[in-house]
């Protein structure tokens, strides 16, 4: 798998979108996989009773979607300096998670891609993710 170089990147890049099924499956797996194991995520009775929809993903899960989203673009040899993101509407079970992005900020060697995850509710997931690339050959 390749992994872009700093100088194969413009600013104003507009990345590849993303799009994920957010099946039961998914929102369960991924809950138990970051240990997670509250009845938000994977009961949708227990869910139901605390006032949600349905269940639906939890916080260390976005954060790992936003991080695949960022380095699926740049390659596997990206090295991620800062995630910062602020959370939004539920992504519930059975709706579809669009993630897109644009390059922001190219400076000193470091790339900045503005973040976006949306759902049918409206923005689940915004921010910023900085890193930096491997240097021309």
């Amino acid at each position: 798998m390749r992994t872009l170089r700093e100088d194969q990147v413009e600013l104003g890049a507009v990345l590849p979108e993303l799009s994920i099924e957010l099946t039961p499956t998914v929102v369960v797996s991924t809950a138990l996989a970051t240990m997670d194991f509250t009845p938000v995520h994977h009961d949708v009775e227990g869910a139901r009773a605390q006032g949600s929809t349905d269940i639906f993903l939890n916080i260390l899960t976005t954060m790992g979607l936003v991080e695949r989203y960022v380095t699926d673009w740049t390659g596997p040899a990206a090295v991620i300096r800062r995630i910062n993101v602020k959370l939004g509407v539920p992504a519930y079970s059975g709706d579809r998670l669009l993630f897109t992005g644009t390059v922001t900020s190219i400076a000193s060697g470091e790339i900045t891609v503005k973040v976006r995850g949306k759902v049918s509710l409206g923005d689940h997931a915004t921010g910023t993710v900085a890193l930096v690339l491997p240097a021309r050959r």
